[in-house]
């Protein structure tokens, strides 16, 4: 079965469980009867959301990721108060890179618009407590971590990429050059997560997180993409290997990093060392054969039939299954089709 069939039952599974036109958005887990589930709006999973559907949509080209798009657009614009940004900056990056994705795939000037709305106030967020950085909320300028410098960087690298300003290189440059300096084990390579968040200026250390280091090596894949600068797809090739010998278990899966918010996090490596791989072709074998592992392993683990994931790749999901985790899965399978179609998986090495 090739990988852009898995990709389509698993985005179909997304749509039969998930999808709700009555808020034109994705309920926040499966079964959720009457929609009583979605006490929370979980803005961030909705950008990711977003993500999945461009994915879908330039895989197969079917209308029906377009229309999902434009409801969800005005869903997520309705749920959120009739405004796109708000407190948390890592939020409001993965919102925009989504819709200038979405622009780059369809064209709709909306989503452009979305973006750009979104860059503006994102930028607000550097300052200089711990000599520089982006917050992590507007409520705690001085708390800095990786979830909210890395995907800005993803965003300004690509923004230049689309529009040739030479200020979004500049940003994109100086949040890169603050993000190493500071929450890059200079030794490894491994990504920490974030520093004074207890504001004492300690890094958190202890948190191992697959969300860190794929936004970290995404970052490095971009910003050599548009200077074709050799450090930083050096840095991302040498954080790759760090994520796989820190954070993969003998079986070289993935951890389980829970649902919530964590059920997202294997889905963004997973996306980001698949960008490296497409990037530098065979020479990314070895992160290639990481991917297939954990392919293999997730789609002979999702519910048979159902095609739902769970928190771990090992095992079928047992009851709920949250919107994050099947987010995170379909990332993968996305992926898999993508480099399937560009002949960019080998055999492990």
């Amino acid at each position: 079965m090739l990988w852009s069939d898995r990709a389509e039952a698993a985005q179909e599974a997304l749509r039969q469980h998930f999808w709700n036109p009555d808020i034109a958005m994705y309920n926040i887990e499966t079964p959720c009867p009457n929609g009583e589930c979605n006490t929370i709006f979980h803005y961030w999973w909705m950008a990711h959301a977003v993500d999945v559907l461009v994915d879908g949509f330039l895989r197969s080209k079917r209308d029906i990721y377009a229309r999902t798009l434009a409801e969800l657009h005005e869903g997520i614009l309705r749920r959120n108060g009739g405004a796109f940004p708000n407190e948390l900056y890592d939020d409001m990056e993965w919102m925009a890179i989504a819709w200038l994705r979405a622009y780059a795939a369809t064209g709709r000037e909306a989503y452009k618009e979305t973006a750009f709305l979104l860059w503006g106030d994102i930028k607000t967020g550097w300052n200089d407590h711990m000599g520089g950085g982006i917050a992590w909320q507007k409520s705690q300028l001085d708390y800095k971590n990786t979830p909210a410098n890395a995907p800005a960087v993803i965003l300004a690298a690509r923004l230049y990429q689309s529009f040739g300003r030479e200020d979004d290189l500049e940003w994109a440059q100086r949040i890169y050059g603050w993000q190493k300096q500071h929450l890059v084990d200079p030794e490894s390579g491994f990504v920490w997560d974030g520093m004074n968040r207890t504001g004492d200026g300690s890094i958190d250390k202890e948190w191992k997180f697959t969300y860190c280091q794929g936004v970290f090596i995404g970052a490095g894949v971009e910003l050599y993409r548009v200077t074709g600068d050799d450090r930083y797809l050096e840095d991302a090739l040498r954080t790759a290997a760090a994520a796989e010998a820190e954070l993969t278990g003998p079986d070289g899966i993935f951890p389980d990093e829970e649902d919530g918010d964590g059920g997202l996090f294997k889905g963004i490596l997973a996306r980001y060392l698949a960008e490296l791989c497409l990037c530098i072709g065979s020479a990314g074998q070895p992160a290639a054969a990481v991917l297939v592992r954990n392919a293999e392993s997730l789609w002979a683990a999702g519910s048979s039939g159902s095609r739902l994931f769970g928190t771990d790749w090992r095992t079928p999901p047992a009851g709920r299954v949250t919107l994050s985790t099947q987010l995170s899965g379909i990332k993968l399978l996305e992926r898999m089709a993508e480099m399937e179609k560009k002949g960019q998986l080998f055999q492990e090495v």
